[in-house]
């Protein structure tokens, strides 16, 4: 080639864009959610539970993160009931709020709505009892398993009987099914399996990325852009010895953590929410049929197959025995690498 000829190129290629990289996500809001409070683990044991509560509430300190615990009454009588006690205060000196998830954990589905409301309402006294000392009173409600009825006119009497109540459903727009690796975590850490543990958080912190990646692109088939959304997880020791990692995964996604008052504020949850049925759906499950836009279902993945696996053995609340610790399963594979925000 001649001089000329390599001038022009090196000009050329000056002159030509290098391929764009990706345009990072647009900053956007998230409420932090944790259910079934005071904890959730597999772990039957006091100590284990006072410890992942205090790292759970330290790390969500550290990053300045609000958030809201919805309280389960009746595991206040598990095991220790003073400890379990003490750590819903935990909850509140730590300046988290703490909502009604009913007394027993029961689905409509299973004990109808006469029961569900008479579950709600003990639970609502458990609240109001623990709340009154701080000049607090309980104002959201979390359906069990995300299940607000059956038939019409159930879940227009659950409604009712919040609404008279003061309480505001709370719902969820990001449900990455954290209890699959949390209890096969506990199991790990029960058996000292180290290298299975930090397999399981690797797993777990990959499909929450995924997760939120997947469900911002679903609001936006729905509304047209990103809204205030609402993320579901729980009180356990995968969470406490993940925060650190959550804070950096959300700031790679460009999520800001807000109260979740704050986040009901968007306009989409003003959105009708008209499903009846047995199923529990997410929020914006139930706004792709009231809309009629479809989300972008063929992009979704559930958690691999060998974690459900995992989890199914070791589930405490299955029908099922599960199996003891020390059944381990074979370790989990990891999940893909998430999609790049």
């Amino acid at each position: 080639m001649r001089p000329a000829t390599l001038l022009s190129a090196f000009l050329l290629a000056l002159a030509t864009p290098a391929a764009a990289a990706p345009p990072p996500p647009a900053r956007g809001t998230v409420a932090l959610t944790f259910d079934d409070l005071p904890e959730l683990a597999l772990v039957e044991d006091q100590d284990y539970a006072d410890a992942l509560t205090t790292a759970l509430l330290a790390g969500l300190r550290r990053h300045h993160y609000p958030a809201t615990g919805f309280v389960v009454g009746g595991k206040l009588e598990e095991r220790v009931p003073a400890r379990q006690s003490a750590i819903l205060q935990q909850w509140l000196d730590a300046g988290m709020e703490l909502g009604n998830h009913t007394f027993s954990h029961e689905s409509p589905r299973e004990i109808g709505a006469a029961a569900y409301i008479a579950d709600i309402a003990h639970d609502d006294a458990v609240l109001r009892t623990l709340l009154a000392p701080r000049g607090l009173k309980p104002r959201w409600f979390r359906h069990p398993y995300l299940e607000t009825g059956t038939t019409a006119a159930a879940r227009r009497a659950i409604d009712t009987w919040l609404r008279r109540h003061g309480y505001r459903v709370a719902p969820v727009t990001i449900v990455p099914s954290d209890y699959e690796f949390a209890e096969p975590y506990d199991a790990a850490l029960a058996r000292h399996d180290d290298v299975h543990a930090r397999a399981l958080r690797r797993a777990w912190l990959s499909y929450l990325q995924r997760s939120i990646v997947w469900y911002r692109q679903a609001a936006h088939a729905l509304f047209g852009r990103d809204i205030a959304h609402v993320l579901l997880l729980h009180a356990t020791r995968l969470n406490a010895d993940t925060v650190d990692d959550l804070a950096a995964i959300l700031e790679r996604n460009r999520l800001k953590v807000v109260p979740l008052s704050r986040a009901m504020r968007d306009p989409a949850y003003r959105t009708p929410d008209t499903y009846v049925g047995k199923d529990g759906l997410d929020w914006l499950s139930r706004w792709e049929l009231t809309l009629k836009k479809p989300l972008p279902w063929d992009e979704f993945r559930e958690p691999s197959a060998r974690i459900q696996a995992e989890y199914a053995r070791v589930d405490k609340d299955a029908e099922t025995t599960p199996l003891t610790l020390e059944q381990s399963a074979p370790p989990a594979a990891e999940e893909e690498p998430a999609p790049a925000p």
